[in-house]
Formats: C-alpha cells, sequence, structure tokens
C-alpha cells in the first residue's frame, strides 16, 4: 500500500471518498495540498452526511475535519499513546512544515512517503574502527549492529526513505564481509562498492569514485546517523550554492568545576560555577559538489575536514546547516554505541 492512497484532495466527491476509503480498508483519509496536511475524512463523517440525505456529488470539504490529529516527527515515539487516547484509526506523521512523512496505525504498521531527492550517497565503510576495538577485531565498524541490524544499514535505510537509490561504499578493512552482508540481503537499492587498497583517510578515497558521480553528492561517516529531513539539508545546500554543506550539531557541555578568570595582574578577573559551553561540531555527513571528487589527488591520504578547510581557505564557498543535538547520534566509542542502540529501541517501541 501507498501512501498516496491515503491522501486526498479537497475537492473530490463524497462517492469517490466512499471508493478511497473501501480500497485503503483503514477508514480514514486524509486531506492534503501540495504535501501539506490541511484536513482528515473518516467514514464516520461519510455516514453521518449520508444519514442527513447530503448529495453524494458534494465536495468533502464540506464534511472534513480542519483540525487533524497528527504527531509532528520529532515527536513520533509518542504517536501509539496518541492513536490510544483519540481512539483514531491512523496518525499522520508531519514535518514542521506540516508536509505528511509518513502515516501510522494501531498494528504498528507505518507507511512512509517516499521523497525524491534521488542523489548519490557516499559512505566512508572501509576504517579500522581502531575506537571500538576489541568489537572491530571481529566485525568490520559498518557491520556493527545496533538493534538487529548494522549500523551501516540503518544509515542507509534512511537515506532510502528520503528518495536516495544509489550507494556507493568504500570499503577496505574486512571488505568482503561488508560485501557478503548487503549482498545477501533483500533491498530496493543499489550499492556500489569501492575497494580501497591503502588507507586513504576520510577524504582520499572519494578519488577512486572518479568518472562514476557527475552530480551533487551525500557523503557520511559510516558511524553516525542523523534524526533530519535530508531533503532540507540538499535544497540549503542549492539554494546558497554552495561548494560542500557541513551539517553540524549543536552540543553542550557542563564544566564540572568552578571556572576561574584571571587578569595580568594575577587577580582574579571572574567566577563561573560549573558553566555550559555551547558549540556546533561536525556530525560527519556533507552535501558536497561532484568537482571535488576530480579535483582530488589519487592515491593521497587526507581527511575530508582538511579538503573543506583547504577549499574554504581558496575562497570557495563552504556552507554550515545546523541541527539539534538530539538530531545527532554517533556511535564512534562504547558509551556512544550504547546510547545510540537505547534510544533506536526507544523508538522502535
Amino acid at each position: 500500500m501507498d501512501i498516496n492512497d491515503f491522501l486526498i484532495d479537497e475537492e473530490i466527491t463524497m462517492l469517490k471518498a466512499m471508493e478511497l476509503l473501501d480500497k485503503v480498508a483503514k477508514k480514514v483519509l486524509f486531506v492534503s495540498k501540495e504535501g501539506k496536511l490541511i484536513a482528515a475524512v473518516t467514514d464516520g463523517d461519510v455516514r453521518r452526511w449520508i444519514l442527513k440525505k447530503g448529495n453524494l456529488d458534494a465536495k468533502v470539504k464540506y464534511i472534513a475535519n480542519y483540525n487533524p490529529k497528527f504527531v509532528y516527527e520529532k515527536d513520533k515515539d509518542k504517536a501509539k499513546s496518541l492513536l490510544k487516547k483519540h481512539s483514531v484509526e491512523a496518525l499522520p506523521i508531519v514535518d514542521s512544515d506540516m508536509h505528511i512523512i509518513s502515516v501510522v496505525f494501531w498494528n504498528d504498521e507505518e507507511i512512509i512517503n517516499r521523497k525524491k531527492m534521488n542523489i548519490p550517497v557516499v559512505i566512508m565503510a572501509g576504517g579500522l574502527g581502531t575506537r571500538l576495538y576489541p568489537y572491530t577485531k571481529i566485525l568490520p565498524k559498518p557491520l556493527i549492529p545496533i538493534g538487529e541490524i548494522p549500523i551501516a544499514e540503518h544509515i542507509i535505510n534512511r537515506f532510502y526513505k528520503s528518495g536516495c537509490n544509489n550507494f556507493f561504499l568504500i570499503v577496505n578493512h574486512k571488505k568482503n564481509m561488508i560485501k557478503a552482508y548487503f549482498n545477501e540481503i533483500e533491498k530496493g537499492y543499489n550499492i556500489n562498492y569501492i575497494d580501497e587498497e591503502m588507507f586513504l583517510g576520510t577524504g582520499g578515497g572519494l578519488s577512486l569514485i572518479k568518472g562514476k558521480i557527475d552530480s551533487t553528492f551525500i557523503l557520511s561517516n559510516c558511524d553516525i546517523l542523523i534524526e533530519e529531513d535530508y531533503e532540507k539539508i540538499y535544497r540549503f545546500h542549492k539554494k546558497e550554492k554552495n561548494l560542500i554543506t557541513m551539517v553540524c550539531s549543536l552540543k553542550t557541555i557542563k564544566i564540572p568545576y568552578g571556572v576561574i578568570d584571571i587578569g595580568e595582574n594575577g587577580e582574579i578577573e571572574n567566577m563561573r560555577e560549573k558553566p555550559e559551553i555551547s558549540f556546533f561540531t561536525n556530525t560527519g555527513m556533507y552535501v558536497v559538489e561532484s568537482k571535488i571528487i576530480e579535483e582530488l589527488k589519487d592515491n593521497t591520504e587526507i581527511g575530508f575536514p582538511d579538503i573543506v578547510e583547504s577549499y574554504r581557505q581558496s575562497g570557495e564557498k563552504i556552507g554550515v546547516y545546523p541541527i539539534s543535538e538530539n538530531a545527532w547520534m554517533d556511535m564512534g566509542q562504547f558509551d556512544k554505541m550504547d546510547e545510540m542502540r537505547k534510544r533506536l529501541e526507544r523508538e522502535d517501541v
């Protein structure tokens, strides 16, 4: 079943709405305009209209509820309790602009609104993962399970839901295990494996894709999850005409000590007790123009942040797309990996 089966125009007739309600068999349809939720129509609404001897050729806008129940994407984990609270058959999940992202039902079924942002995604999946040793002595980092599936599959699934179908995995450490896993699973997307014979860093491996990507693409580390609207990030990048857009997360750290500022004469200028420091940090996800690939030196180790800084110093336009601290999950260290696993388990409940 497709999400478009549930979306109707307010100008359709009652008779057509009845046909569509019968088709979806879920007792509710959602009125949308340009992808945005504006109202809902239930089988009860139609039934009451019929009992009032209403004309079946009338428009559904006369019975639609223009204050429908819905859940914002950031509160998606509350959907199940709200279904019970309001005794409704289904709830649309919307973004901050009221665009319908998905529809959830009583039985935990969810129909995703597949977007059309079909641009290539490159995932750096060749590192040793030394910070996660001894896990990575047995498994390559991309295959470390977070719940029931490995981290790399979580990453790919999120891009796939946004419309991306073409993935490039730059592989090195235990690469045959990575290939074997993804070759065995059922998937609706395409994976291209790029063999890195020597470690080239988080940027140098892009030189191996010369001639394979000629459009804007997304670059991601293989140990992060970004809970954000990827299409919005892409539109921001294109609107700003950036060469590279770095996705950066707000980070707040509370210093567990009193901080003392000392003046030139050795006296205390200022005292701050356990202050909080807020700053933006690089998440490891970027939107990138393809000229970066073509201009890289072959077989030269370099980190992607060094590439970013080089272009910035040369006057190219480098942008930042800020996201909240909660929108970034990182499993690069044991404590962060455990946090990611617990959070995803909560979201699945």
